[in-house]
């Protein structure tokens, strides 16, 4: 459902939430490091990130990455359409094309009557997923395997 690039991202912002206030800037080494992720791939993420201002980048020997916005205000929904765009939202799963939930005047698809309630559940819970509510889930950075 969710590309890998979009779990690496929602990791990155847990694990950049759970952060100490004082710590200041994570450089992309250590943040691969600690989640075990490439960090070439990582880096391009995190840069789509700073791109739609949800993080803030420093270069040089004390740069770094660190949350623009404030944890509470960041949710699911942000980052996936930030990432992966909003074609789990809008398009339709068996074609390449907006869903007739989005496009009345598309006809549905076999699948459309039952995936239609889950398009509106799936944007109601990642809408009102808060990147803090994760953190508080997630109890610490090790615990973070999305």
């Amino acid at each position: 459902m969710l590309s890998s690039s979009c779990k690496y991202g929602i990791r990155a912002l847990i694990y950049l939430a759970s952060q100490p206030g004082d710590k200041g800037k994570t450089g992309i080494k250590q943040i691969s490091r600690d989640l075990d992720l490439p960090t070439p791939f990582l880096a391009k993420i995190l840069q789509q990130l700073v791109r739609q201002k949800i993080l803030t980048s420093m270069k040089g020997p004390h740069g770094g990455f660190s949350l623009q916005q404030d944890p509470s205000k960041i949710s699911l929904l942000d980052i996936v359409k930030t990432i992966d765009g909003d074609g789990l939202f809008a398009n339709c799963i068996i074609h390449n094309s907006t869903c007739r939930c989005v496009d009345r005047d598309k006809d549905p698809c076999p699948v459309h009557d039952g995936y239609a309630g889950l398009r509106e559940e799936l944007i109601k819970i990642f809408g009102t997923t808060m990147v803090s509510d994760l953190v508080k889930k997630a109890g610490s950075t090790r615990k973070i395997s999305i």
